[in-house]
């Protein structure tokens, strides 16, 4: 605990001292809003925590050149960038999904005190086009937004830059790296699937085998439970009819079908001994089926929220669908599941998956993309289709024990915490903090 303490008093003080040769906020507001594709920059947080929210003009299609389309269209993308020293490393958060403020996650404490920046994803939050074109939210784009911004940002900041993300993040932070691989010097993904069709079969094949039987079969059961059910537990569910265009008892078998895959990538959310038997009271079966809450993503809301993930999903990224052997008899309401159903209105008919993009990403991480750590969780749903090396790049991958989508460094044993800061410290050059 003492060790700890003292590592943080010292991060502390580096930082202080950083922050106190820099200049003042104002100042690097300035020097940012000078740089190349810059609009507005606003100051936020408080006073002893403050960051700057940079709004940044990228084209919504980066591949149509400027001679077809002269003055093509442009789309706000925001940036966020919380400042220690122009020649500090610099911490890339290439968000998956929307962002509101700069975050490092462990590199931030690895690391010292780097520069953070953080850029949210084209087609969420705040960084929607308008019109809003589909086609255009593709891999390939968002790589070249996260360049174009690495490209302006280097002209301040001339330290190592390493990128790293989580999840969705994680996955952007690999795309990019594999369209720009001199753009960052190291990249630190976690739980970052790679997916190879738009129904991946590797996720169900996963899941008949992920953790122990006993806990599967409770899961199943519990599942048809639900089903059989279903009258008596959505009359004590009292689901908001408004919350659901497609329906509260479709939305509800949807969820019920989602149940192990929530369970499997969020596993401290419900114990398996806490998982009610096939005869227990309905009541029961709602809090537990409540405490996953995977109905949420068939709602309204949360349709609108992850529209443009299930819009990447089936034109690129790849996902998964729902293997109802053991359920079909008792689907009355959805008898035909598909998370197509959550893609943008308008665009289910129109979508086609290309495999082109992720087979080339696939190929690129093992055979030419370096200084890559990949950090996976042994019972995580996504780690189905976690990356295989082969031995052909100097890329490092954990897979730690008993975690899941919460995999970290901090989680992993103490062999894969050295495997991670050694090949950090060879990679860029420089201590790392290690605990």
């Amino acid at each position: 605990m003492y060790r700890r303490l003292r590592l943080a008093l010292a991060s502390a003080l580096t930082l202080l001292a950083a922050l106190s040769s820099a200049q003042t906020i104002d100042e690097l507001a300035a020097k940012v809003k000078a740089l190349p594709h810059v609009k507005e920059v606003k100051i936020a947080g408080q006073a002893n925590n403050q960051w700057l929210d940079i709004t940044f003009e990228q084209p919504v299609n980066h591949s149509l050149p400027e001679v077809v389309a002269p003055g093509k269209p442009k789309f706000e993308q925001h940036v966020f960038l919380q400042h220690t020293g122009f020649e500090n490393p610099v911490v890339l958060g290439t968000e998956g999904y929307s962002a509101n403020r700069p975050v490092g996650g462990e590199l931030r404490r690895m690391l010292g005190t780097p520069n953070l920046i953080t850029v949210e994803h084209r087609y969420f939050g705040r960084s929607i086009p308008s019109p809003c074109v589909w086609e255009h939210l593709t891999i390939k784009n968002a790589s070249d937004d996260l360049h174009e911004i690495v490209r302006s940002f280097k002209k301040l900041y001339t330290g190592k830059w390493v990128s790293t993300g989580a999840s969705k993040s994680g996955q952007t932070a690999l795309y990019f790296k594999c369209y720009y691989p001199n753009d960052v010097d190291a990249v630190v993904a976690y739980v970052a699937p790679i997916n190879l069709n738009a129904e991946d079969p590797r996720i169900n094949e996963w899941m008949d085998k992920v953790g122990d039987e006993a806990t599967r079969k409770r899961i199943k059961d519990f599942q048809i439970a639900l089903l059989k059910r279903e009258d008596e537990v959505l009359a004590l569910l009292k689901a908001d009819p408004k919350a659901y265009s497609m329906g509260v008892a479709k939305a509800y078998e949807y969820g019920v079908l989602e149940f192990p895959y929530a369970f499997w990538q969020y596993g401290s959310n419900v114990r398996a001994d806490s998982i009610p038997l096939p005869d227990a009271p309905a009541q029961a079966l709602v809090d537990a089926y409540r405490r996953v809450n995977a109905m949420y993503y068939y709602s309204d809301a949360g349709i609108k929220q992850f529209e443009a993930f299930q819009y990447q999903a089936f034109t690129e990224v790849g996902y998964y669908n729902y293997d109802i052997s053991d359920f079909k008899p008792y689907l009355k309401a959805n008898p035909n599941p598909t998370n197509m159903d959550l893609c943008p209105p308008g665009t289910k008919d129109k979508i086609v998956y290309d495999p082109k993009p992720l087979a080339f990403v696939y190929r690129t991480l093992q055979y030419e993309a370096h200084n890559i750590i990949f950090i996976y969780g042994e019972t995580d749903a996504w780690s189905a289709t976690q990356m295989h090396l082969i031995g052909r790049t100097n890329a490092v991958k954990v897979v730690v024990k008993g975690a899941w989508h919460n995999a970290s460094v901090r989680l992993a044993s103490p062999d894969q915490q050295e495997q991670i800061y050694s090949a950090l410290e060879k990679w860029l050059g420089m201590k790392v903090v290690r605990g």
